[in-house]
């Protein structure tokens, strides 16, 4: 069966950074494009970024736009997203999911990425 792991969240101060990552299985992962998405308590999901299969496009929400880099090994069936320069309003429950963008069927339990002073 499909599951994704997350790990990697934690608490960062405002400016500091973190690496999330998702371990992949139950499926052929190269070939399936991934997405992170994020959700804040008593909110919905916001899409946050997505890559294709092969890692050579990647896609970001405005707002993450050159402080977070998605990349993904195939041959370890891990997605990454690395968070820099973070904000209190990147606080959130971070999932990976199969798919791309909002189109997507599967998503993990999920890691709570915390900036905060």
């Amino acid at each position: 069966q499909v599951q994704l792991v997350e790990s990697g969240g934690g608490l960062v101060q405002p400016g500091g950074s973190l690496r999330l990552s998702c371990a992949a299985s139950g499926f052929p992962f190269g070939f399936y494009s991934m997405t992170w998405v994020r959700q804040v308590p008593g909110k919905g999901l916001e899409w946050v970024s997505s890559i294709t299969t092969g890692g050579g496009t990647t896609t970001y929400v405005d707002s993450v736009k050159g402080r977070f880099t998605t990349s993904r090994d195939n041959a370890k069936n891990m997605l990454y997203l690395q968070m820099n320069s973070l904000k209190p309003e990147d606080t959130a429950v971070y999932y990976c999911a199969r798919g791309r963008e909002t189109n997507y069927d599967y998503r993990g339990q999920g890691t709570q990425v915390t900036v905060s002073s």
